[in-house]
């Protein structure tokens, strides 16, 4: 028996889209009234999350759609998963939520037995978890955690600031603030934050108008597809892409302190690299004295089939950071190396230092995860929807450019041959039953649940069919 049938016997056989447009009458007129009160303007449609379960999101309307985008990669084990409904019912889960702590400060007996929970499934060779509240705050976190850490060990750990340092800071000026660097790649997206934004290159929309770090941008890897038949060419890439990272570090008029890059540019169009780029980058930051911070906010949690995505390449020694959000639902970076801890209290600190509650699910969820081998399932489930849609590339060839993510269970995507051909495809996919998302400029990507199994793959090439056909 599958896992949904198991969890959840009740699950649609099918998507079911019951008006003539997604949203329909009650979606437009409740969107309408929300806007009231809510910046309405990027919604596609108003859910029913009571009404939602497993692989199927319900709309208000009733139109019920298979979920191949799961809250931008963000719904790990289904709607509605019993398995979380029993941790949410918990005792300790009330406790948490009716008695949010500050926990820097006011941290609660349980607590250690909490952040134990999650360090179990912390990435290979990581030791300690500093807890945010999302992707962009995670990030900023382990930049402050870089910056901190790169400056004690200019003045020696046990030491204190000096005067000319602390006052010099309340006026935003050096020594106290000092000018260091956090390089990023083109097509990067790490949040819209102040210094998350700085780093984030995918869109302009993403960061307009907001005073920004003036920070090096190098170039990520721009693959030929497939790549069994682009071998020489992506090898050249990876070799000119890190020539221009070393160069910064090289030329840059400041210290470059770390680096962040993504395993898979999610946002920024579903960009591959190979393990030969990864070990690269850390081969330079090794060489200058700077961190790699990876960020698997959107691949963590086993959306590619493992755990953590940039295990598969190897890294050696493993990074500095990997930031964490999304499908783990509650967000941070897991490290090291002791002395990313700041030298003195208060330097990392803030009222709630992360959520509790979130803590909790998140640990669920990695538990649920492993002792239901979900990734092997996933996996499994990848290997026969790439397939099916290689298949579907050969005879549809101008509409399913670039398909990547072979061996990345549904971690996939594919290239439309325009913007505007892009949005056609989407709004036919939403009214025939599947909820599927975008990236980049043309790009389409699959970002479905761990549970997304055989029949749901199977049910999503059979719609994409019919409405590549109509194209």
């Amino acid at each position: 028996m599958s896992y949904t049938e198991q969890h959840f016997p009740q699950e649609p056989t099918g998507p079911k889209v019951v008006t003539d447009s997604i949203p329909g009458p009650k979606g437009k007129k409740g969107i309408q009234s929300l806007g009231e009160v809510f910046d309405a303007r990027c919604v596609y449609f108003l859910a029913d999350y009571q009404k939602s379960y497993g692989n199927y999101i319900v709309d208000a309307d009733g139109n019920t759609l298979l979920d191949c985008y799961a809250q931008i990669a963000s719904i790990p084990l289904g709607y509605n998963n019993p398995e979380l409904i029993k941790v949410a019912k918990s005792d300790e889960m009330v406790s948490a939520i009716v008695n949010r702590a500050a926990l820097g400060n006011f941290t609660g007996v349980e607590y250690e037995k909490v952040q134990r929970s999650l360090l179990k499934y912390a990435p290979k060779g990581q030791k300690y978890v500093w807890n945010g509240l999302s992707g962009a705050d995670a990030n900023e976190l382990a930049f402050k955690a870089v910056f901190f850490n790169y400056q004690s060990k200019k003045r020696g750990f046990d030491k204190q600031f000096s005067s000319e340092e602390e006052a010099s800071c309340m006026e935003n000026q050096a020594p106290g603030n000092p000018e260091l660097a956090v390089l990023s790649f083109a097509r990067a997206f790490h949040g819209r934050l102040f210094a998350s934004g700085s780093v984030t290159r995918s869109k302009p929309i993403h960061k307009m108008d907001m005073p920004s770090f003036k920070w090096p941008k190098a170039e990520f890897p721009s693959y030929k597809y497939p790549e069994v038949d682009n071998k020489e060419y992506n090898a050249k890439e990876d070799e000119r892409c890190l020539a221009i990272v070393e160069n910064y570090f090289k030329t840059w008029h400041c210290p470059i302190a770390c680096v962040i890059v993504e395993p898979i540019q999610s946002e920024g169009g579903d960009n591959h690299a190979s393990a030969t780029f990864f070990q690269g980058l850390r081969d330079i930051t090794l060489k200058y004295g700077a961190k790699l911070i990876i960020d698997e906010v959107q691949t963590g949690c086993g959306g590619t089939g493992i755990m953590w995505e940039h295990e598969r390449y190897n890294i050696t020694p493993p990074p500095d950071l990997v930031t964490f959000s999304k499908k783990m639902q509650s967000a941070g970076y897991f490290f090291h190396d002791k002395e990313l801890i700041p030298n003195q209290p208060y330097r990392q600190f803030n009222t709630w230092c992360g959520d509790e509650k979130l803590i909790m699910l998140a640990a669920a969820i990695c538990k649920e995860i492993q002792e239901k081998d979900l990734l092997t399932s996933i996996s499994k489930t990848g290997e026969f929807l790439f397939g099916k849609l290689e298949e579907l590339q050969k005879e549809y060839p101008v509409y399913l450019q670039n398909l990547r993510g072979k061996g990345k269970a549904c971690f996939v995507a594919f290239d439309m041959p325009s913007p505007e051909k892009r949005t056609e495809f989407l709004n036919k996919m939403r009214i025939s039953g599947i909820n599927i998302g975008a990236c980049a400029e043309v790009g389409v990507r699959l970002r479905p649940t761990l549970v997304f199994e055989k029949k749901h793959a199977q049910i999503f090439i059979d719609v994409l069919s019919k409405v590549l056909a109509t194209l």
